[in-house]
């Protein structure tokens, strides 16, 4: 039986399970996909074990991306890029190897949800709110589809402008302040931020500046409909929730480990939105 896993500390909450699960039923594969709630003080160790108990390979989720980052063999150009991993596989050397399905699972979501010529109908051009870990991730994902402006903005202005290094001709920085005056030149609205998620603050942004073909997207899933979307879709924008981004991003993982390429369907969704909802 095939084994991959999903690694953080605390774990219960995770729905990896469900997702890989879900694809595992679907296409009759004799495996398993489980939880594994280890310290950060363990994790170095268990980088270097888990072989041994039969698993070959899994998720990564918080605290441990950087620590991952840090303790692979090799590391793929979007890791080293994005500075996280999230997925970890052996090479045809048996070598642990570290990749981040973020970025293409970001870009997956929107060309499901937007259509394939998004880019074009934004005019090629993006605001990124918040300067994280996502954040980053996002950014990687746009250059590489194509996106010819990214403006990061987020209130420590020095945290964004480690975002430029990417590609300094098409990412630049903007005053959290100046958002109001960037809009009407955004195509693709991004928040990457935790404003909006159940437990935190809301993101207060009018977005009648943004131009009327405008998309929204947010990151955030808990819950599924954010301020900023109902906003979003109040203007007649279209606007993209954030959990088609952690259904796409275990794809390229489930492929490596499994054997086969799953499809994110509404099916899954809907179980997915079901555990949500019950929680």
């Amino acid at each position: 039986m095939t084994k991959a896993f999903v690694v953080g500390h605390p774990i219960a909450h995770s729905r990896s399970p469900l997702i890989h699960g879900h694809w595992l039923a679907e296409h009759g594969i004799e495996g398993a996909y489980e939880r594994l709630d280890v310290a950060p003080e363990a994790f170095p160790a268990f980088l270097r074990t888990f072989r041994d108990g039969g698993f070959v390979g899994g998720n990564v989720t918080i605290p441990h991306k950087e620590a991952a980052f840090a303790g692979v063999d090799v590391l793929t150009s979007r890791a080293q890029k994005i500075g996280a991993v999230n997925t970890l596989f052996f090479d045809a050397d048996g070598r642990l190897t570290g990749d981040n399905t973020d970025a293409p699972g970001f870009i997956a979501h929107l060309d499901q949800s937007l259509g394939a010529d998004w880019v074009e109908r934004s005019g090629g051009t993006a605001l990124v709110l918040g300067a994280g870990g996502a954040a980053r991730a996002i950014v990687v994902g746009l250059l590489a589809r194509g996106v010819s402006r990214i403006h990061v903005a987020n209130r420590t202005r020095a945290r964004a402008e480690a975002l430029v290094a990417l590609d300094p001709d098409r990412v630049a920085t903007l005053d959290w302040t100046d958002l109001p005056a960037a809009l009407p030149g955004t195509g693709l609205l991004v928040n990457t931020t935790s404003l909006g998620m159940a437990g935190h603050g809301a993101l207060t942004l009018d977005l009648t500046p943004l131009p009327a073909t405008a998309c929204v997207a947010d990151i955030v899933y808990v819950p599924l409909e954010t301020p900023l979307l109902a906003a979003a879709r109040a203007r007649g924008l279209a606007a993209v929730d954030g959990l088609g981004m952690l259904l796409h991003q275990a794809v390229p993982g489930f492929e490596r480990w499994f054997g086969v390429r799953p499809a994110v369907t509404p099916a899954l969704r809907d179980r997915i939105v079901a555990d949500l909802v019950g929680r």
